[in-house]
């Protein structure tokens, strides 16, 4: 894959897609927070790795439109939400996923007249930030049960794996996202279920993470699927394989 630019990406937010109202991500960071235990005896800094921890920062635009940036952001909701960066909206490309909780809504207005937001997410709920890759092309619309396109993983990987989930809108019954595993892509091992990872069936706006087993063997080729009754599903979906085990 060549050099690329920060063009054409996307901020998902608890199901509501931001991209338009944002006009810069000021930070995406995340790692095991470095504990300092140096010994009287040591004449530099010794530090081992703690907990892991995550932070996603942006600046928004004022836009005061339902289920936009103000919309979503003014109420500082205290439960956790979602965030998810696309780096571009093409299947395979990179995301970057975060279970956070929001700090702070703390407005500028510059002397050009420009009114701007800036937001930052703490991870919580346990979790990390997480770097995948996309299942679906940014947003991707249903109308019936469908078998999305596999994406390439190069290999298999042998400790599970995480997904996250944003739907935007629905109309139906409910629908069921799920990830299917393959080695060859469907050519002579037919795609499969990946036991743990399927989401619980949504209604309408919704987010969702789902974790399998972290000694579960994950096939080189990746798909999302959907089934259920519906005539309009609009989600997106990114999948992170599991290099090491974790909790």
């Amino acid at each position: 894959m060549a050099k690329r630019s920060g063009l054409g990406m996307a901020l998902y937010v608890a199901g509501y897609d931001l991209s338009g109202d944002i006009t810069a991500l000021d930070n995406v960071k995340g790692g095991p927070n470095l504990l300092e235990c140096t010994a009287i005896d040591k004449n530099g800094i010794e530090r081992v790795g703690g907990l892991f921890s995550g932070l996603l920062g942006c600046t928004s635009w004022f836009n005061p439109s339902a289920g936009t940036a103000h919309d979503r952001f003014n109420n500082l909701p205290t439960t956790d939400q979602l965030v998810s960066a696309r780096i571009g909206t093409s299947l395979g490309q990179p995301s970057v996923d975060l279970l956070a909780k929001q700090v702070g809504y703390d407005a500028n207005r510059a002397n050009d007249g420009a009114l701007t937001f800036k937001v930052e997410g703490l991870s919580s709920a346990g979790y990390p930030l997480e770097w995948g890759v996309q299942l679906t092309a940014g947003k991707r619309i249903d109308s019936t049960a469908t078998n999305g396109t596999g994406v390439d993983g190069t290999a298999s990987s042998a400790f599970g794996l995480a997904a996250y989930l944003h739907v935007f809108a629905f109309a139906g019954t409910s629908v069921t996202v799920k990830i299917q595993h393959s080695s060859d892509n469907g050519s002579g091992d037919p795609y499969a279920d990946v036991t743990g990872a399927a989401f619980t069936a949504a209604t309408g706006i919704t987010f969702q993470r789902v974790q399998t087993a972290n000694n579960l063997t994950i096939k080189r080729w990746l798909r999302a699927v959907t089934t259920g009754t519906f005539s309009n599903a609009v989600f997106s979906c990114s999948v992170v394989r599991h290099l090491t085990a974790v909790q």
